[in-house]
């Protein structure tokens, strides 16, 4: 058998095709050694295994068994491809090389650690051959052949792959049965129409055994090297694997722990599952991609398009291995090459988030326990009378008739139309909660949602054809399958009935995954491929079924099996659909379950977190992550879910929660308030005043959405978007930036009154003050007692800012104040989107206004670009120029001398500048 070491090139731009169709075998095949043996290292890693091989012979009284064979010590520890990764069975020597592979015992992991593999591919071990290659108008088409049957069932002989240069950042490798059609995700991706001319890659394979070699064109860095271990593809057994060029990998989730993914053994398990947020499980949502720096600065991304259950398994040569239970292996490798350019080509696929309404971006105030209407209407109060900013009020499933959707509880919450009506009246506005799961046990005739869904066939069914039914927070339940395009229809009718009676504004799905009190279902799962496949991911658990419906329950599209990870999106489809038909205008949709392209539908929240300062740590790379995943309405639970926060820490979690692109204070029953009326003067004044901050900066982020909205820029991003090439910024997540200009240090730990926080490079400014610091690239000590939030603008920028109200829409009536932040070279450069904060489709109708703000030589202009009705509303009241390195003689304002202000920390404010946003003008200080 051939080892992995024969390599053919097949460049993108000089493919050659035959008259025959078929690429030229190569006149001769270059040698391609192991990928981790090097000059001198091949003896080392033999001599190395064999003396660790002896040594732990020695220590341990002879327990390693026999001595390895020589191919298998030549693979170093950090290079052992797993080929036993069942967790439920001991691997032993025998159940080991039944597979054809090595066994080698390593000492016992760490606890919490998954350690070395005791079982792994030797460099023989068989695999597909690459049997031809034809080139297409888009790419190539190849055949791969297995001449030995692999070890799991079902294992298919023959294999399509499909290469396309998409664009000339982006490959598209196809992976599939080449005789019998597969289950694929139902999702719309774009569909090129000619083949990148200029590709920044270069596409290698190795014919057999078979492999990919992907490297970036201007540094020669191998991005991808799929011959460190064989391909495995049976019917329910799909796994991959690559060598990486560094470890600095982010993404994968959805996830609770560090941005940065540990590579030491570590598997990440892909399997929406309701679980509150803890290391290591799998939690609410699912999505296969990651991105990756690379020396130099570089960055590039990686997405398997596949909807079942798998797993990544990390390990520190560096490497990943792919595996998942079903579908294709459909992948989109992004070659950036900065990170922020991955992330859109990401969302050029997936497709770029949808334009939220202003007033989602507000503050949002939430808890399940309110008990009533009236205690609910009794919070607004105290909100209103303390004047602290709140744009919505929610209320979850304590609303309902027996936790039964699209039902009022008639006692307790018989004054909610006047609560809703109230809050339209303020300019504010109000979300309810609704799941999945539909009440089953009513009497017939007395709860429409059921009997009609059961009367269209709109719910998921067992194997049998009979409503699979579970048991969530009503009890026994049906659940809604959103995969059927009648269901979208029924669940808009069940909408607009309620919506009758409480003119809601937006809607929170919860318990997606979708969530279910049983294992299964009442009656268990049956036994078969769907519930006991061959092979089970390391999902919590260590089943399919474990808090949620059968795997192998009936959908329209598809079987479970293939859709549960699709379950959020699809609901978050056509509930957002339902909104817009409903209400005209943009949707506002919270949803626990994502998958890749669900930013285009709804935003996130990261699930029941508890009200712990740990809790409000890994809130950060949370949000960091989805922002990743192309779903930049996001947040954590302010204070936290369960549990009673203290003063403090809900003090420093507001602060924080405050600079979440969504930003919501929710907690649940049994526990103390925890809205900013219900702590003490001085806390529920700090509140109010990092609330206000925000306020003040909705133009800002506004902008930074409308500009996600449309190319697929970060909200909130971390600091190694921005400063790639400063490796001391791989790896923080305790800070993060409002797009490219505003850096956020919050305090993380308890009885601190200072934090410490790096600055990158270059010129920052205070947010509050306009004072100036000089970093070199470098962690600083900032004040920070307990009612400050610390808050820098990166020079060169400028931020459009305004008077905070305590609603969007009293905000949106105030005058701007521009902050400029000069750069070293005393220019600076800032943009500013505005529409009616409301309609659908603004941009693409042309409904909207955009200026540019530009500072050079000393003046400053604003130039617009675009202009709607709504910019004559708004005037530009203040210009605050922070870096003015001397008091100047003058101000002109369009030509005219104008009254300003100069301070000894180098700021020049002019107010009363009274200029419509609809109109350009320049301003010049001598």
């Amino acid at each position: 058998m051939k080892s992995y070491q024969k390599l053919t090139t097949t460049q993108p731009a000089a493919c050659r095709v035959e008259e025959e169709g078929a690429a030229p075998m190569p006149s001769g095949h270059g040698k391609l050694a192991p990928w981790w043996v090097g000059s001198g290292l091949l003896v080392a890693a033999v001599l190395l295994s064999t003396i660790t091989v002896w040594v732990l012979r020695q220590v341990s009284g002879g327990w390693l068994g026999p001595m390895p064979p020589p191919k298998c010590l030549l693979v170093p520890e950090s290079h052992r491809f797993d080929c036993y990764p069942e967790r439920t069975v001991v691997v032993t020597q025998e159940l080991c090389e039944s597979r054809g592979c090595c066994f080698i015992q390593s000492p016992p992991p760490a606890a919490g650690k998954q350690g070395v593999p005791w079982c792994f591919y030797p460099p023989d071990f068989p695999s597909y051959t690459l049997e031809s290659l034809n080139q297409t108008a888009l790419g190539m088409a190849g055949v791969l052949v297995r001449r030995e049957k692999a070890y799991y069932p079902r294992d298919i002989e023959k294999l399509r792959l499909d290469v396309e240069f998409e664009t000339d950042t982006r490959l598209h490798i196809k992976i599939t049965d080449a005789a019998n059609p597969r289950y694929e995700v139902p999702l719309d991706v774009p569909r090129v129409m000619k083949r990148a001319e200029n590709p920044i890659y270069s596409l290698n394979f190795s014919w057999d055994p078979f492999g990919v070699l992907l490297q970036r064109k201007a540094t020669g860095t191998v991005l991808l090297n799929t011959t460190v271990a064989p391909l495995i593809f049976a019917d329910q057994f799909l796994q991959i694997s690559t060598s990486l060029p560094s470890k600095f990998l982010y993404g994968l989730g959805e996830h609770r722990g560090s941005l940065l993914h540990s590579l030491d053994w570590n598997t990440l398990t892909l399997w929406a599952r309701d679980v509150s947020p803890t290391e290591s499980f799998n939690l609410y949502g699912a999505h296969p991609f990651y991105l990756l720096m690379e020396e130099g600065g570089n960055a590039h991304g990686v997405f398997l398009l596949n909807s079942n259950a798998m797993e990544v398994a990390l390990q520190p040569a560096p490497g990943l291995t792919w595996r998942t239970i079903g579908g294709v292996l459909d992948f989109y490798i992004f070659l950036g090459p900065d990170p922020n350019m991955v992330i859109q080509q990401y969302q050029q696929v997936i497709g770029f988030p949808a334009m939220p309404p202003i007033w989602a971006l507000g503050f949002h105030l939430c808890r399940w326990g309110y008990g009533s209407s009236n205690e609910t209407w009794q919070t607004v109060r105290a909100m209103r009378n303390y004047q602290i900013p709140q744009d919505a009020q929610w209320n979850d499933i304590d609303y309902m008739d027996g936790y039964r959707d699209f039902t009022l509880d008639s006692q307790k919450f018989a004054s909610l139309p006047s609560l809703v009506e109230d809050l339209h009246k303020h300019g504010q506005h109000y979300v309810m909660i609704l799941d999945p799961g539909i009440s089953s046990t009513s009497p017939h005739g007395s709860y429409w949602p059921f009997d009609e869904g059961l009367r269209r066939g709109l719910f998921l069914n067992t194997t049998q054809g009979q409503p699979l039914i579970g048991q969530v927070w009503p009890g026994f339940t049906a659940f809604a399958d959103f995969s059927n395009p009648d269901t979208h229809q029924w669940w808009l009718e069940n909408l607009q009935h309620f919506y009758a009676h409480v003119p809601f504004d937006g809607l929170w799905i919860d318990m997606n995954e979708p969530s279910n009190f049983m294992d299964g279902s009442e009656d268990g799962c049956p036994p078969g491929e769907f519930d006991s496949p061959p092979y089970t991911p390391a999902v919590l658990g260590d089943s399919l079924s474990a808090k949620t419906v059968c795997a192998s329950a009936k959908q329209k599209v598809s079987v479970h099996y293939n859709l549960h990870n699709l379950y959020g999106l699809m609901e978050a489809k056509a509930t957002a659909s339902a909104l817009i038909k409903i209400r005209g205008k943009r949707p506002f949709v919270i949803s626990r379950s994502t998958f890749p392209s669900q930013g285009r539908y709804s935003g996130h929240w990261l699930g029941d977190n508890r009200s712990q300062w740990k809790d409000m740590y890994y809130s950060i790379p949370g949000l960091l992550s989805f922002s990743l995943f192309g779903i930049p309405l996001v947040g954590a639970d302010i204070c936290g879910f369960s549990g009673s926060p203290s003063e403090e820490l809900c003090t420093r979690w507001m602060q924080l929660g405050a600079f979440y692109p969504f930003a919501r204070n929710h907690n649940t029953q049994n526990e103390k308030a925890q809205d900013p009326t219900a702590f003490s003067p001085a806390a529920r004044t700090a509140m109010k005043d990092v609330l206000l901050t925000r306020y003040s900066l909705l133009p800002f982020l506004y902008t930074l959405f409308h500009r996600a909205h449309l190319q697929g820029d970060t909200v909130a991003r971390p600091l190694f978007f921005e400063f790639p090439w400063d490796v001391a910024t791989w790896e923080l997540d305790r800070q993060f930036l409002w797009g490219r200009s505003l850096l956020v240090t919050p305090v993380l730990e308890p009885g601190v009154d200072s934090v410490t926080g790096y600055v990158p490079r270059g010129t920052w400014y205070d947010f509050y003050t306009g004072s100036s610091v000089n970093s070199s690239g470098e962690m600083l000590k900032m004040s920070a007692p307990l009612e400050h939030l610390n808050l820098h603008i990166r020079e060169g920028s400028i931020l459009p800012t305004q008077k905070p109200g305590t609603t969007t829409e009293v905000t949106r009536g105030n005058p701007l104040r521009l902050i400029v932040a000069l750069s070293s070279h005393a220019s600076a450069w800032g943009d500013l989107f505005w529409d009616d904060g409301e309609s659908l489709d603004t941009f693409e109708k042309g409904n909207y206004s955009y200026v540019v703000f530009n500072v050079t030589q000393n003046i400053f202009t604003s130039t617009v670009l675009h202009a709607s009705t709504e910019a004559t509303k708004v005037t530009i009241g203040t210009l605050s120029i922070f870096g003015v390195q001397k008091p100047p003689r003058k101000v002109l304002l369009n030509g005219q001398e104008k009254p300003f202000s100069y301070l000894d920390n180098q700021v020049l404010s002019v107010s009363d500048l009274g200029m419509s946003l609809s109109q350009g003008f320049s301003l010049q200080w001598l």
